[in-house]
């Protein structure tokens, strides 16, 4: 699968296991305020927010510490279902996840896995048009929480 980086993007290559593809984007906002915006995003997309998982804060309820990271679990039904219909171990990797992390230098990245990485090995066909639909949908998002 073609990497797909951006000027603005840049690989996170400890954030996942070493053959994993991640995308990401940097951000001129705290993680806590690029999340509320990827949120808005979604939400104003049609898309259903599953989950906000604060890891700082679960580390911090077992007394450790982590810097701030935040992870968004989102999806859409019409987008999702096909995929899963396709190749139902597609619902190990779906609904879609964001994570927004604040980065050694103090910036927010917002990262994710690009579909055409974790449906790597399934029965999906690689032209499936949800595969397209999904990598616009995350990049157009995505642009949404690091827009200035």
């Amino acid at each position: 699968m073609k990497h797909l980086i951006g000027a603005t993007a840049l690989m996170i290559a400890t954030a996942v296991p070493a053959a994993a593809e991640v995308v990401s984007k940097i951000a001129p906002a705290s993680v806590a305020e690029t999340m509320d915006k990827l949120v808005a995003a979604v939400e104003g997309a049609g898309a259903t927010v599953f989950a906000r998982v604060d890891h700082a804060a679960g580390a911090q309820s077992v007394d450790m510490e982590l810097p701030p990271a935040q992870l968004l679990i989102f999806g859409n039904p019409a987008l999702g279902t096909p995929a899963m219909q396709d190749d139902p171990l597609a619902g190990l990797a779906l609904p879609l996840r964001v994570l927004v992390f604040e980065a050694e230098d103090g910036r927010a990245v917002v990262a994710w896995e690009p579909p055409t990485t974790f449906l790597d090995g399934l029965t999906i066909p690689e032209d499936a048009e949800y595969v397209g639909k999904m990598t616009a949908a995350l990049d157009r998002l995505t642009d949404a929480a690091v827009a200035e």
